[in-house]
């Protein structure tokens, strides 16, 4: 064993930067995710809208990846990406996932899950089409989640789809947006002595649930 693994076990964190109570809290689940973003965003963390993506395939094995948040309103969670990657052919199978934040300078953890829809294309081209050029031609550029045989390959496909499209790439018909449409919501922060606040919301009739649920 390596003394970094003699080590893992070692490792403590106290965690004492604030509490997240029923009353403080927001009643409607994304008013109370806009606060947490925008607090986030405001202390300067690094990609605080990076965020886990967890689907499930056909065989029932589970996968995750971290995308960037692009968007977020009543409708659910917005985020872009290949439709012919390994997420998108699990969510082409099984439309349902769970996406997960982990503000870390911040000790609080955001978990949210529900069905996976596509957006419309319009939706999609519009946020295509205000990408920068370089990462508008990568779209084109990576068969993202399939085998290459080097770099070489997406520096080629680079080449050829630049000179093929100049300054104006359109959508790939293979990349686009999805959304997430919640029907749950978990706000996490950690507190002294491992007994951090959880906080559950449902749906219900007219609205959400909130509930305390052990850490």
């Amino acid at each position: 064993m390596s003394d970094t693994a003699a080590r893992i076990a070692e490792l403590r964190k106290s965690y004492e930067r604030a509490e997240l109570s029923e009353e403080a809290s927001f009643a409607d689940p994304l008013k109370q995710f806009d606060h947490w973003l925008t607090e986030a965003i405001n202390a300067e963390i690094p990609e605080p809208n990076a965020m886990t993506v967890a689907t499930v395939a056909g065989n029932l094995r589970p996968s995750t990846r971290v995308v960037l948040l692009k968007g977020y309103d009543e409708r659910g969670i917005v985020w872009y990406t290949n439709y012919e990657s390994r997420k998108g052919l699990e969510l082409a199978g099984n439309p349902w996932a769970a996406l997960q934040f982990h503000w870390v300078e911040l000790e609080r953890v955001v978990r949210i899950e529900g069905r996976v829809e596509k957006t419309d294309p319009q939706e999609s081209d519009a946020y295509f089409h205000s990408r920068p050029l370089d990462s508008r031609i990568g779209a084109w550029a990576s068969p993202q989640s399939q085998v290459i045989h080097g770099r070489s390959v997406l520096v080629a496909n680079a080449a050829k789809y630049g000179a093929q499209f100049l300054l104006n790439p359109p959508r790939p018909p293979h990349w686009g947006g999805y959304r997430l449409v919640p029907d749950e919501w978990q706000f996490w922060q950690g507190r002294r002595s491992r007994l951090h606040d959880r906080l559950r919301y449902r749906p219900a009739e007219g609205g959400w649930v909130r509930e305390r649920l052990a850490p």
